[in-house]
Order: C-alpha cells, then structure tokens, then sequence
C-alpha cells in the first residue's frame, strides 16, 4: 500500500518521524514523504531532520513565503503533480499547517482517500488560520485520528460518524519518548552556565503577539520583569526577530542582563532545555504538549487553546494576551513552590503512531 506523507512545518516532521517508524515496522506499507517547504533553512528544518531519523524527503516541493492564500493555493497546484505521479492509495496530513489543508485539498478533490493525525482538535477561535484550517480537513477526511479524548466529542458534534473517529493518543509524544534519553545527554544548560530547574524559557512566535509594535513593546517589558527574578533563555524565532529589527526594538533585547538569545534550536537541544525548565512562556501550541509530557509548568500567551487537556490535567495556564501583570503573578506563584496538581492525559504513552498503523493495516488491507 502507498502512503504519502505529508510535512511543512516542524512540528509536523516531529509527529510525521513518529509516523514513519511505525509504518516502517510492516512492510505491506510504502511511505513517500512529501515536504512542501513552509520551513526550509537548516536552522527550521535540516537539524529537525537529522535529529529525528527521517530521510531526504521524497518530493520538496519548496514552497514558502506569501500569503496564507497564496501559499494555499501554491503548495495545491505543486501537491496536485505529486498525486498524478505517484497515485498513492492514501494521503496522510498531521496537525493544521497550511500544508496540511492545501494536500487535503487536492487529495480530497482527487479521490484519494484521506488521514487527518492529530484530529478535532478546536479553540473555538475562527480568527486563527490554523482553527479554519483543522475543521475543513477534518471535513474531507475519511480516517480521524484523534490526540485527546474531547476531540471525539468535538468531531461527532460537527456530524462526523464515530467509525472515521479513533482516540488513539498524541504522535508528538511518540517522539518526545523516542528522542528523550538522546536529548537527556546533552549539556545545553551546563554550556549556557545555567543550573537545572533555576532558569525560565521562552517562545513567542504567533502573529497576535509579536507583529505591532505595542505587542513588541509589551514582551520586551514581561521579559525585563522575568530576568529580575530568573535567568530566560529565548530561542527566538526568525520572524519574531525580524519584527524586533524592523520595528528598532531589538537592541533593547540585546541588553537585558540575565537573558540568553539562542537561534531556533534543533528539536533534542529545545526539549532537553525545556524539560530540565522552572518554568516555560509560550505560544505556541506543541510546547503545551510537552511540558504537561515533562510536568513543567508552562504560561501560554493565548486567550484560548485547541489543546484543552494541557490546561485541564496538564501543568498550562492560559494567559490572555500580552498580559504583563498576570503573567508575573502566575510565575512568582511558580517560583514560591505554588504549583497546580497535574496529570498525563489518557494513552500519551509513545504508542499512538502504533495504533495509527494497526488500525489503517485493519480497515484497508484485508
């Protein structure tokens, strides 16, 4: 059976190496692996693979930049060759990405059927591209794989049938297990003179948070508060910097005393920073995930998320906006030993991947 398998952003090559191990233990199963470029430098896409074990992609389609329409419909007309050449017997599209919707798309379109990983996920906030992009591929997707258990409900209640529907864990720590004792031997904290458990990281990325410049203003002023109190490592994403640059706040960050600037980290040096953390900022939605994995806490700069088990057994906390004062108290709450009973959600447990492949090997090779 041929599979293709589709990647633009990084955390879709973390769930999609998942996904491609477990595929690689049957060999009834032929996985081609399609990257369409949303993230194609070395820094936000070499070392990810590297360090995850997947190979060359089989097509890059190196499409990146632009519009969300434009990349849209770019990536479609590229996907749209793919399918033509290959004829796959399915299609396989992991989280929200404009990569996954655009291959949705043309798959959908052309016939082919379709797997949704990482499914009924929902923030309930349609002004987020990616919340647009999750119901419409959940719509045209014929297998739904689903990461934590409110997703079922979400997915029934938009009219999809329970036997498309399959609670199966999250492929994203599927990997984090996989990579973790790797991770575990490296000595980023010790090589930035930081004691385990001493320091705070940072991410900040999404366009809600670091586009004007008042938001700008407002993260330069949370992270001058935190340093007071703890030493910050920011790996700063290119886009959150370039905005610092263009918008002539960057020097500012350059000065903070106790800050630590880092480039976009490969994906072991990020999880062995974020698991050996005090504590985790963040917007992002896959660090969510791996701090309520690691049970660190984490603030999550967003009025809402689609990942609602890291707040309800996990160790975040949602913070609205670029709220300063909020922020501080929920973190001198943290560094005072205050800290929120926690557990790790159902089957997070390393084997969703397997269970993704049994089931696909189940209904579609009898």
């Amino acid at each position: 059976m041929k599979i293709l398998c589709v990647m633009g952003a990084r955390p879709n090559f973390v769930k999609v190496a998942a996904l491609y191990r477990a595929f690689a233990k049957c060999p009834e199963f032929s996985v081609k692996l399609v990257h369409t470029g949303q993230h194609h430098d070395d820094a936000m896409y070499r070392v990810f693979l590297t360090q995850l074990g997947l190979p060359d992609p089989d097509y890059s389609l190196s499409i990146h930049g632009g519009s969300h329409t434009a990349q849209t419909a770019r990536i479609m007309l590229a996907f749209e060759n793919v399918l033509a050449s290959e004829s796959p017997d399915m299609v396989i599209v992991v989280g929200d990405v404009n990569s996954s919707l655009a291959c949705a798309l043309v798959a959908a379109k052309e016939g082919v059927p379709l797997v949704h990983v990482e499914a009924g996920l929902r923030s309930g906030d349609k002004s987020m591209p990616e919340e647009i992009n999750r119901i419409l591929i959940d719509q045209m997707s014929g297998e739904l794989f689903v990461s934590e258990e409110l997703g079922v409900s979400n997915l029934r209640s938009e009219g999809i049938g329970p036997d498309n529907i399959h609670f199966v864990g999250n492929v994203m720590i599927d990997s984090l297990v996989y990579c973790r004792e790797k991770a575990s031997e490296l000595s980023v904290t010790t090589q930035l003179g930081l004691r385990k458990n001493a320091y705070i990281v940072m991410t900040m990325h999404r366009p809600s948070n670091v586009d004007s410049s008042e938001d700008l203003m407002l993260l330069v002023a949370l992270i001058e508060a935190v340093c007071k109190l703890r030493p910050v490592v920011f790996p700063i994403h290119p886009r959150t910097k370039s905005n610092l640059i263009d918008k002539g706040i960057w020097h500012r960050l350059e000065t903070i005393e106790g800050l630590h600037l880092l480039p976009p980290q490969g994906y072991l040096e990020f999880i062995n920073l974020t698991s050996n953390a005090e504590l985790v900022i963040t917007d992002s939605g896959g660090v969510q995930e791996e701090t309520t994995f690691f049970g660190v806490p984490c603030i999550t700069f967003r009025n809402s998320t689609e990942r609602p088990s890291t707040v309800g057994e996990g160790t975040n906390r949602l913070v609205g906006g670029l709220n300063v004062a909020n922020a501080m108290h929920i973190i001198s709450e943290v560094i005072n030993g205050e800290k929120k009973p926690t557990s790790l959600p159902a089957l997070w447990d390393g084997f969703a991947s397997d269970r993704i492949v049994q089931i696909i090997k189940k209904k579609y090779l009898k």
